[in-house]
Formats: structure tokens, C-alpha cells, sequence
């Protein structure tokens, strides 16, 4: 079995008392360890406003999970989620396939960089003491802003 990364995000009623959403925490961490996975951070973001509403409620108890695990554990988590009744909404989301996609872009972006370095005479990698390319703030193209009409 292949240990992946997700992002649990829930959305619990705002009828539900903080000991509540501690208890739904409790049973989501069951079946964590029961699957031999990890959670490797939980964040409570607490009450906030719904874009829209969801079975009459205009406001919910966020909560944030990272798992470290597989696919049957996902599985399990998604049958138990849409059972309890408190919880109004839920989403999982696989994360390390986008950090992979990122972490080569990054590094095509850097080989890019050393080779058009190395062609114009300059070491491969940026120096200490060497400014950093200004960029505008505003984004604006400023070529044109002298010429008059």
C-alpha cells in the first residue's frame, strides 16, 4: 500500500458544541490509526460564514486534517463522513500529486535558469552579492509612459 497525502476539510453544523466537533475529531483519528495511517496536522478554523447556504445553515465549524495514508482509508472516511449527521459537508483532496508537479517545475524552471546563465558567461548559480531582478509592483508596462501623444 502506498502512503499518499490528503487534505480533509469538513464542515460541521453550527448547532454542534466545540466538545462535539473534539468528539468527531476523536472518531476521524480512530480510523486513522486503525488503518495504520497518521494525521499529520489537524486545524480547528472555527465558525465562519458559507458562501452559501447548506440545509438552512449560513454558518459552519470548519476543520482542517492532513492524513498521511491510502486509498481505503479515504474510501472509509468518506462513507463514514456522509453518515453522521453533522457534519453538513465534506471534501478530500489528494495533495503530493500537485507537490510532485510542483517540485518539477521548480527544478526545470532552476536548470533553466543555470543554462541561460552559463551562456551569457555568468556561474550557473545566482551569487550572494548579486541584486536580485527588480519586478514592478503594479504590474504595468512602463515603456510607454514618457512618450507623448
Amino acid at each position: 500500500m502506498t502512503t499518499r497525502r490528503y487534505e480533509l476539510v469538513y464542515l460541521v453544523s453550527p448547532e454542534s458544541s466545540d466538545e462535539q466537533v473534539g468528539a468527531l475529531h476523536e472518531q476521524v483519528q480512530s480510523i486513522v490509526t486503525r488503518y495504520n495511517a497518521e494525521i499529520e496536522k489537524t486545524e480547528n478554523w472555527g465558525r465562519r460564514k458559507l458562501a452559501y447556504a447548506i440545509n438552512h445553515h449560513k454558518e459552519a465549524t470548519y476543520v482542517l486534517e492532513v492524513i498521511n495514508g491510502g486509498g481505503e482509508l479515504m474510501k472509509e472516511l468518506d462513507r463514514r463522513l456522509k453518515v453522521i449527521d453533522e457534519v453538513i459537508r465534506h471534501l478530500v483532496v489528494r495533495v503530493d500529486e500537485e507537490q510532485r508537479v510542483v517540485d518539477r517545475t521548480r527544478s526545470r524552471r532552476q536548470a533553466w535558469v543555470a543554462r541561460r546563465r552559463t551562456a551569457r558567461g555568468l556561474p550557473p548559480e545566482v551569487g550572494p552579492a548579486e541584486p536580485k531582478p527588480r519586478r514592478d509592483d503594479d504590474g504595468d508596462d512602463d515603456r510607454f509612459d514618457e512618450v507623448g501623444v
